[in-house]
């Protein structure tokens, strides 16, 4: 159904061009999945509702065109068709898309697509080279398959919020919906490694993740400290639990983030600041001391740090090695990257279709990830794909 052509860079071909995915996943982990793969060069057909994924009405805020910014930032490169599973005849099409897809991606409460017929038992049956991949809260055994998946409920459960926030305050969450971000990308992953199992054994997979899941991966180092040391972490502000210097610290007028992660950088940052004598003190001459006597460093970096901007500590600090930077806000940091020349926004669609939209994360020396279509409007390619269902198997799309 989509004209490859313009998609290749180099000479060379997106990766994923001629898989079909069936994307029956809505909100945030799948449709960012499936939009990473579409970006190299998968067909991905969105199966919506009548009322169509529910954050086409998460707004504000709102793109001037009235579209929501959320979901715009999730769903482009992308064929939307508008399929009510309690109709007979969208029914049937929703079953014949799942038996031509190379690729069925739900994120559906566990069991809630069996009715249908839909789930991976159904569909493998008719595709027995089904890439199935399933998204859920808890896992679909046990008593976790009875919850539904909503990213801050994982944050709450997973212990993520005991860890943000003020040794003093309430418990936060993050900024974003992180695990559903995990969740995506370790879908992503999963898919790909059973499409390149595939290629080797010609057989399918039923790929799960889950937030909770993902969140046990995700906090890495603060989920060892317990299951590797028996230590339960707690929130501590901005600070690191094993690195001093490695957080927010005051200047003469706004907070840096100075992150001294080794004994080099922290003799540089005390030579920076015209204690030199500091680094070669046995008190704070390794990390370990440094983090343990977190307590009697502190005053002394904050009495030299009080004497010098934040963007004069950005420049010498870099200037030696040392990280450093400023805390911006999400247009500061959108800026700097593109003063960086990263390039994080690009045109997605053609001519007055076309929207900005914020650049695939990964670049390739053979190939350019593709921006060819804006995000669907709701039930936008319905008839497109409903004639391409009614021809016969392994036709041209």
């Amino acid at each position: 159904m989509t004209d490859t052509a313009s998609h290749a860079a180099a000479g060379s071909p997106l990766p994923l061009e001629g898989i079909v995915i069936a994307d029956f996943s809505r909100v945030l982990a799948g449709p960012y999945a499936t939009m990473l793969l579409a970006d190299l060069g998968a067909e991905v057909i969105k199966v919506e509702g009548p009322t169509g994924d529910d954050t086409r009405t998460w707004v504000p805020p709102r793109r001037p065109d009235g579209v929501s910014t959320y979901y715009a930032a999730i769903n482009r490169n992308k064929k939307s068709i508008v399929l009510d599973f309690k109709d007979a005849e969208d029914l049937a099409a929703a079953q014949r898309l799942a038996a031509r897809a190379d690729v069925v991606i739900e994120n559906f409460k566990p069991g809630g697509l069996k009715k249908f017929g839909l789930d991976y038992d159904s569909v493998v049956q008719d595709n027995p080279s089904v890439i199935y991949s399933s998204i859920t809260g808890f896992g679909t055994q046990g008593e976790g398959a009875k919850y539904p998946g909503y990213d801050l409920i994982v944050q709450a459960m997973s212990g993520l919020m005991s860890l943000t926030g003020s040794p003093d305050g309430p418990p936060f969450r993050a900024g974003i919906s992180v695990f559903d971000v995990m969740a995506g990308l370790h879908s992503t992953i999963g898919i790909l490694a059973a499409l390149r199992q595939r290629d080797h054994t010609g057989e399918g997979a039923h790929v799960e993740a889950s937030l909770m899941a993902s969140a046990m991966s995700g906090l890495v180092n603060q989920t060892h400290a317990y299951v590797g040391g028996g230590t339960t972490p707690m929130r501590m502000g901005n600070a690191h639990p094993s690195l001093y210097p490695y957080e927010a610290m005051p200047t003469a007028d706004d907070d840096v983030i100075i992150a001294a992660g080794n004994n080099t950088q922290f003799s540089r940052l005390c030579t920076v600041l015209g204690i030199p004598e500091i680094a070669e003190d046995e008190r704070f001459a390794d990390v370990g001391d440094r983090t343990d006597r977190r307590d009697e460093l502190r005053p002394i970096l904050e009495a030299e740090l009080a004497k010098h901007t934040a963007q004069e500590l950005f420049e010498k600090l870099n200037e030696v090695g040392v990280p450093c930077g400023p805390i911006n806000t999400i247009k500061q940091g959108v800026e700097y990257a593109e003063a960086l020349g990263l390039q994080p926004v690009v045109q997605v669609g053609t001519g007055s279709a076309a929207v900005p939209g914020v650049r695939h994360p990964l670049t390739f020396s053979t190939m350019t990830p593709r921006y060819d279509l804006a995000p669907p409007t709701l039930g936008e390619h319905t008839e497109e794909i409903r004639a391409w269902l009614q021809t016969e198997e392994g036709a041209q799309r």
